[in-house]
């Protein structure tokens, strides 16, 4: 039921089946697959409920829902599959979700360009299925393939298995429709490259939601690939697998994944070849050499397509177990030892001695790794770190500490804390210390255009 007078203009603009005011709707989209005992030092953000879900049908909708929101001055929060994990939806200071999810039509698939365009919402499996009907195929694939949408993963720059072939989501983007924070609309042109101006499609990408609304986007497609070829090699140690990764990198050997991963059992490097023949008999022939060079052994390629076969499994069963459920629901689905997971973009250079000093750094607070990994480039370096022991709220704390000072190691060595899954709440403190001046920059940017700071507030460091 809808109590505020202000709010009444709302249900004329989408219907009153479109606005939701039912306090299970509000718990349920009021966060992410983020968890208050991941949010180390942020869980105070998860006390706040938005105060309306929306439900907007059109660009011409959003637009009118922001030209309402800027004259109110409520805060909006747009929301695509909700299944971020650094908490980028959480209402931090209330005011209205904007779940996109009725925009979800395939608009456009272009053979001939290369292209597709769709709407917001478009959960990625649904554009990988329409996609393979016409020998096509998206070249983002991570494993929220079942459960994440378009918009979500340019808003976060996301980076899928098939990143060591076609880069992160941002790389992919050729066009798109935004609504910007007073209800303007703009569209960019859907052509690979120009140089009359900036391209204004990278204020969007990555930006989490904060400068405007993505409607619609045009993104690269690829032929689905005349040859495919799986590959395995073990190495004696992650230094050797990772110098060998760093070098097929240096050749402009571009494997569509490449993963080293070292944990308790193994060093293995996985690696698919994909598209046309020759190339993958070429490129498969050459890396195979530089592993065997740096010490690795051949396993075949049944590792790997036991890999390939199960990536998104653990999307397929957040799906079936928490997507769309109340947030009680979602955070007591995993009661065992915490744990978290981080993504570090570091310099080639830097990466083993990076990976020697966190050592040092998680050891001194009885901190393990778990798992170390190498995705798609040697500059994306990734850990899963555990406590040694579960505790009190003062052992959390010392965990939460662990993480920072290895995050901020990973700045002082000139790297970024994340490649991956954007900033949310969680590392929402350590941005302008990663970004320095160029933090400054980007809160100019957001006063001119959003001064009343009504999308997505308290992200970005702002």
């Amino acid at each position: 039921m809808i109590e505020r007078p202000e709010w009444k203009s709302l249900t004329q603009i989408v219907g009153s089946e479109h606005v939701l005011a039912d306090p299970y709707d509000l718990d349920r989209y009021s966060g992410d697959a983020l968890t208050p005992s991941r949010a180390f030092g942020a869980e105070a953000a998860f006390e706040r409920l938005a105060d309306l879900v929306v439900r907007p049908g059109s660009t011409a909708e959003v637009s009118q829902v922001l030209a309402w929101a800027q004259d109110a001055g409520t805060p909006v929060i747009p929301y695509g599959g909700g299944t971020g994990v650094m908490g980028g939806v959480l209402p931090v200071r209330g005011g209205v979700i904007l779940d996109l999810r009725r925009l979800n039509r395939i608009l456009e698939i272009n053979p001939l360009d290369m292209t597709a365009t769709v709407e917001a919402a478009v959960v990625l499996e649904d554009l990988e299925d329409a996609l393979f009907e016409r020998g096509l195929m998206p070249g983002h694939d991570p494993y929220s393939v079942p459960i994440a949408t378009v918009a979500g993963t340019i808003s976060t720059n996301g980076v899928g298995y098939r990143a060591g072939a076609h880069g992160p989501m941002g790389d992919q983007v050729v066009a798109m429709e935004v609504v910007l924070p007073d209800g303007r609309i703009i569209t960019t042109r859907s052509v690979p490259q120009y140089s009359s101006g900036p391209n204004l499609n990278h204020l969007f990408i990555g930006s989490e939601g904060v400068f405007g609304v993505i409607t619609r986007a045009t993104i690269k497609v690829f032929r689905l690939p005349e040859s495919q070829v799986f590959a395995a090699v073990d190495f004696e140690s992650f230094d050797q697998g990772f110098r060998a990764s760093a070098e097929l990198h240096a050749l402009g050997i571009r494997p569509t994944l490449l993963d080293l991963t070292e944990d308790e059992d193994r060093i293995r490097l996985y690696l698919l070849f994909e598209g046309f023949r020759e190339g993958v008999t070429a490129q498969e022939k050459r890396a195979r050499q530089v592993c065997s060079e740096f010490g690795g052994r051949d396993l075949g390629p049944e590792p790997t397509l036991d890999y390939w076969a199960d990536r998104h499994e653990s999307a397929e069963n957040y799906k079936r177990t928490a997507l769309g459920k109340s947030r009680k629901e979602r955070w007591n689905r995993r009661r065992a030892r915490g744990f978290d997971y981080l993504h570090l973009g570091l310099p080639v250079s830097q990466v083993l001695e990076y990976r020697r000093q966190a050592e040092k750094i998680l050891s001194s607070y009885r901190v393990r790794v778990v798992e170390y990994a190498i995705w798609s480039r040697p500059e994306l370096f990734s850990m899963m770190v555990v406590p040694e022991e579960d505790g009190d709220d003062d052992f959390r704390k010392n965990f939460g500490n662990a993480v920072e000072r290895v995050l901020t190691l990973a700045q002082d060595m000139g790297g970024v804390m994340e490649y991956c899954h954007g900033v949310g709440i969680k590392l929402n403190h350590l941005l302008a210390r990663e970004m320095g001046v160029g933090h400054d920059v980007i809160r100019q940017w957001k006063q001119t255009l959003d001064p009343a700071n009504i999308l997505n507030p308290g992200k970005l460091g702002m």
